[in-house]
């Protein structure tokens, strides 16, 4: 079975629309050259024979005048012969020319009535042809002998009779002209109704020809849109389907309503929706274990699957729950599974609502990262601190839910959050075995980060960050410096602060807590442990509790009764990671 090709009903609609076409030009050229005969009939032969008519009258007018002429050079005295001879000569001549018009008239009224293409009313032209024969041979008849009457007269010298011989010619003359005027005007008459004849054909010409024309069009039209109608349509709905796969949506299919080109593509989109549907599906099941950016970018071979890993300065963060070891003890696997999904999508939103990337999930620890290409580098700092700030708001909504959870009726005091961030150059890149690959980040301030997670247990606080990422987060959060550290695996000191909350949202007694610990603090380095002790209870004071007071209020204790050495510059030694 042949399949009807685009091709084929783009053809049939030229061949159509030719064939219309051809049609309506055959019958106008047919209505064309009837209307042109009709003119030339009308300009050839009607115009033509009452030329002839009108003719004869003058001719016949002119004759009369050389009759007089020569009847008026035979009176002379002497008698100017010559003149008459010349008048003579140009009377027979208007004779002669009066029987040629005649007959030039008549054989064009001949030619009108046997011309049976064109309609006329070949009776009146017959009449009037009859007529014309019997004013001729009147003509000849009457006036001949009275114009032979006149010579004799005008050769015998009579010129009383031969003047009442003209008068006879005049008044047969004057008769003749009548009848010629009366059949001048009856073809005036057939002139006019041959040219309104003429005129009602062409109008009527137009007419069919602009009907056809339209009835040409509509066709045409109707033609061209019941097949055009077969191929847009298609288009139309592929058109359709392709801008819903650019908008993501991939849900639907096309239906295939034709067998020609088009419907071949619909079926190829529908295969290759279908193909997408099926990739984006393992995209959204593989983005739940690696972050989607992440694999956009491995997919990409000019992103990051390069193979080569680069230095970079990013932002780390790592999140960790004080007291859930002992919290899991006793729980079945189930519920454990079902905490520690509740947990960790509770820590990760803050993450993911602040476009950071969460690199990996270590038992009951998160590990995510902030920089380029995933952020801009003047970002980073500020979307990790921002991160930490809501996950420690969530982390205190946490501890409520966790009871309904494990069904019981309250948890350990201890669960909280714990958050470390820390910004500094890193090594980012793929990383691993032939066998198996992760791109991750490693580094000093990977280490950095970990350890100031860790370090919340000594300070008794919940979010501690590096100098470096206080710094660039700018203006955008509340910080407050609780310490100069050395941690495990580095060699020199590290400003620690904590962070304390977004940009404008510390209460009164935050403020207090800020600011006196930071005189504190000051007295604590310079060793003024009486100033020191004053302001680290003023800070107690202000927030009860405050773990970072505390610590370091019974630092200022052991330095009282062991003072440090003389070389000691201000900062604290972790030695545990």
């Amino acid at each position: 079975m042949l399949r009807p090709t685009i091709r084929k009903r783009i053809l049939g609609i030229a061949l159509g629309l030719i064939f219309l076409m051809a049609i309506t030009s055959a019958l106008s050229t047919v209505m064309t050259r009837k209307i042109a005969h009709q003119l030339d009939e009308f300009s050839g032969k009607y115009v033509e024979a009452y030329g002839h008519l009108a003719r004869i009258n003058i001719r016949s007018l002119e004759q009369a005048l050389a009759l007089r002429r020569m009847m008026i050079g035979r009176m002379q005295s002497p008698p100017d012969e010559s003149s008459v001879a010349d008048q003579r000569k140009i009377y027979e001549a208007k004779g002669q020319e009066i029987e040629q018009e005649a007959q030039a008239a008549r054989a064009l009224i001949n030619a009108i009535i046997d011309d049976t293409s064109t309609t006329s009313d070949n009776a009146r032209l017959g009449r009037i042809d009859d007529r014309i024969e019997r004013v001729i041979s009147d003509l000849h008849r009457y006036l001949g002998e009275e114009y032979k009457r006149l010579l004799l007269l005008l050769d015998a010298g009579n010129f009383p009779e031969a003047r009442a011989s003209l008068a006879r010619t005049d008044t047969l003359r004057d008769d003749l002209n009548q009848r010629i005027e009366v059949i001048r005007t009856d073809m005036l008459a057939l002139v006019r109704g041959d040219a309104l004849m003429t005129m009602r054909d062409q109008n009527t010409a137009i007419f069919i020809s602009v009907v056809l024309t339209m009835l040409a069009s509509i066709l045409g039209l109707m033609f061209s849109l019941f097949i055009s109608t077969g191929i847009t349509g298609p288009v139309r709905r592929l058109l359709e389907g392709t801008r819903a796969v650019e908008a993501g949506r991939l849900d639907g299919s096309i239906d295939v309503t034709t067998r020609d080109e088009i419907g071949q593509l619909t079926t190829a989109f529908n295969n290759m929706v279908e193909q997408l549907r099926h990739k984006e599906h393992l995209r959204e099941t593989f983005g739940r274990y690696v972050d989607p950016r992440v694999v956009e970018g491995l997919i990409d071979p000019q992103s990051l699957a390069s193979g080569s890993g680069e230095r970079r300065v990013m932002t780390v963060l790592f999140c960790d729950m004080k007291g859930f070891t002992s919290l899991s003890e006793g729980m079945t696997p189930q519920g454990l599974v079902k905490v520690m999904n509740h947990y960790l999508s509770t820590m990760s939103g803050p993450i993911r609502g602040h476009r950071g990337i969460i690199d990996k999930y270590i038992g009951d620890a998160i590990m995510a990262y902030w920089g380029p290409p995933f952020v801009e580098h003047s970002e980073q700092a500020r979307l990790a601190c921002l991160a930490a700030v809501e996950m420690a708001d969530r982390g205190a909504a946490l501890r409520t839910e966790l009871p309904e959870l494990l069904g019981v009726r309250t948890v350990p005091s201890d669960c909280e959050v714990r958050i470390g961030i820390a910004t500094g150059e890193v090594l980012v890149g793929s990383i691993g075995s032939e066998f198996m690959m992760s791109y991750t980040v490693m580094g000093d301030a990977v280490n950095l980060a970990s350890r100031l997670e860790n370090a919340n247990k000594v300070y008794g606080s919940h979010s501690l960050a590096s100098e470096p990422a206080i710094t660039a987060a700018g203006d955008a959060i509340e910080a407050r410096e609780i310490d100069r550290l050395v941690v495990a695996g580095q060699t020199r000191p590290e400003a620690v602060f904590e962070i304390l909350g977004r940009k404008g949202e510390l209460g009164e007694k935050q403020l207090v807590l800020r600011d006196r610990y930071a005189e504190g603090l000051a007295a604590y380095r310079a060793r003024r442990w009486d100033d020191a002790r004053r302001e680290f209870r003023a800070c107690l004071e202000a927030v009860p509790g405050d773990g970072p007071s505390l610590a370091l209020a019974q630092r200022v204790e052991n330095f009282l009764a062991n003072p440090p050495p003389a070389d000691w510059d201000g900062a604290w030694r972790l030695d545990q990671k």
